[in-house]
Order: structure tokens, then C-alpha cells, then sequence
């Protein structure tokens, strides 16, 4: 992150690294909103708490009430999920279970991988309010944490904060009149980039198969339609102006060609395939080393 002074306020939320930088120190009591921000947003939405509203789903069907940041989200994995034919979609949770990312973090299959049920068969997402028909294993890992990174930089606006960087271990977000270079990790080897982004102004999101990936060829990023894990692209990164939005197409990158995201969306994007190839828009922003 930028030097010259920047102070930086590091914590862990969701399970994940987070930093926040900023020219000047963030107030303690802004500090504690912004950690209250992130308990709250895991108390909702985390597969992985007992005591959440999406563990809540998982127990028992009916109507359950979120907050406020559900109707975009749901807004937009409905859109997605549309595109993608069903194979990016919230209900992916009971197949991301039995092959081993469950609550217990066990790494170990305990079945063999599922379909997603059709959403309109369990699920109807009206704004904040979701009702299901049958119990539901939720999972918005796919734009979660973009969207958190865009709750907090919204909490920091609110507070007069008009300059900084959101990292939450690799999605950013960064505001302020200069640009900032960001290295493209390389797929297979993390000490190595691939090409830099100078990112001001907008979001930067990335997903790649060798991370949260464990046992045989198992990873986080499964085919809604069959269950199993996606094959062909090996890591994408997407910027858009909001980092759910870019969080969210990082993923649908692995179902769907990005000149076709392109038709629906406002975004910029990179993706390697197994093969070592790579595709880009034309208007991709970051510079590849050849």
C-alpha cells in the first residue's frame, strides 16, 4: 500500500485479512463502527457460524428477513444466475459441504458433489426478505465480501473519509486522486506477477482456482449445474465501480466469456485459462508482462 506517511488499521473479518489506508489515522470511534460493521455483516450472512441468519435458513424454511444490503445482492445473483444458465448461484452451499468447505474447515469430502437446486424450486428473494421452501444452505461467496468492502467504504464517506484503500485480502477498492499499482498475482506461483493494474476510483476483484483449493483438484468455485469444480479458467480479475460488482463477474468469468458479461454489465476484465492462454477486454486497464 501507498507510503509517505499512509497509516494503516489492520484486522481480521469473515474469516479473512482486511487494511484499510488512509493519509491520515482513522478515529477510534470510526475504528469501532467499521469492526462492528464487519461482526454484523458475518452474523447475517457466514455458512459457517451456528448463530447466523443463513444458518437460520439452513434449519428451518419460511421467511427470513436481512438487512437492508440483501436487495442489491439478490438483485444481482438473480442477474447472474440468469446469465450463467444456473451454474453461478447462491445454492451452491450443500455441494460446497459434502466436498469438504463445510463449518468445520475439514478439507474432506464426506459425499460426492451435487447440483444446485433450482432456485425458483426453493427460493423467492423479494428486496431484504427471503423466503424458502424447504431449508436452504446459502452461500454469497462469490460477491460477499465485495459487498462488505463496499459497506465499509461507505462508512468511511460517511465520516468525511474521501481518500483511502480497502483491501480485504485482495479485493480492493480505492478512492482518492491517485492511482495506485496493483500487482496480478500469478496462478501458479504467488511470488510472481503477471502484469499490474493502476487502479483509482473503482474496484478490483480477483478469483483463482488454486486458492481455497485442497484434496484432488477440489476448489471454491463450483458449477451450479453439476456441483463440481470449474475446469477451464484458471484465475480472473474484473474491475467495475463497485467492489461487489467486481467481485461478483470475477466469478461468473469462469462460466461465461467476458465479452458476454459485457452485454449486461459495466466492467473490465482478465482471465487465464488452464492452458496458459489469457483473454482481456479492450479496455482492460492493467498492463500484462509478456
Amino acid at each position: 500500500m501507498p507510503g509517505g506517511g499512509w497509516e494503516d488499521f489492520a484486522f481480521e473479518g469473515i474469516g479473512t485479512h482486511w487494511e484499510i489506508s488512509s493519509p491520515l489515522p482513522l478515529d477510534p470511534l470510526l475504528r469501532a463502527r467499521l469492526l462492528g460493521l464487519v461482526e454484523r455483516f458475518d452474523a447475517d450472512w457466514s455458512r459457517f457460524r451456528v448463530d447466523s441468519r443463513v444458518s437460520a435458513m439452513a434449519r428451518e424454511p419460511g421467511r427470513h428477513d436481512f438487512p437492508a444490503e440483501a436487495v442489491a445482492l439478490g438483485q444481482l445473483y438473480r442477474a447472474l444466475y440468469e446469465a450463467t444458465g444456473g451454474a453461478m448461484t447462491p445454492l451452491i452451499g450443500p455441494s460446497l459441504e459434502r466436498l469438504g468447505y463445510g463449518a468445520g474447515y475439514s478439507l474432506r469430502p464426506s459425499g460426492s458433489a451435487l447440483p444446485a437446486p433450482a432456485w425458483d424450486d426453493v427460493l423467492e428473494w423479494a428486496g431484504s426478505t427471503l423466503t424458502t421452501a424447504a431449508p436452504v444452505v446459502l452461500d454469497i461467496g462469490a460477491a460477499g465480501k465485495g459487498l462488505l468492502v463496499d459497506l465499509v467504504a461507505a462508512e468511511l464517506e460517511a465520516d468525511g473519509v474521501d481518500t483511502f484503500i480497502v483491501d480485504a485480502s485482495g479485493d480492493l477498492l480505492v478512492k482518492g486522486p491517485d492511482a495506485v499499482p496493483v500487482a496480478l498475482e500469478h496462478p501458479y506461483n504467488p511470488t510472481q506477477a503477471i502484469g499490474v493494474v493502476q487502479l483509482a476510483g473503482r474496484a478490483l476483484c480477483a478469483s483463482a482456482a488454486n486458492r481455497r483449493a485442497w484434496g484432488d483438484g477440489l476448489h471454491h468455485i463450483l458449477d451450479g449445474k453439476t456441483g463440481r469444480p470449474v475446469r477451464t479458467a484458471v484465475a480472473t480479475w474484473a474491475l467495475a465501480d463497485t467492489a461487489m460488482l467486481a467481485d461478483a463477474l470475477a466469478t461468473a468469468l469462469f462460466f461465461v466469456p467476458g465479452a458476454g458479461l459485457q452485454e449486461a454489465f459495466d466492467f473490465s476484465w482478465l482471465t487465464v485459462f488452464s492452458d496458459g492462454s489469457a483473454a482481456h477486454s479492450a479496455e482492460f486497464e492493467g498492463t500484462l508482462f509478456t
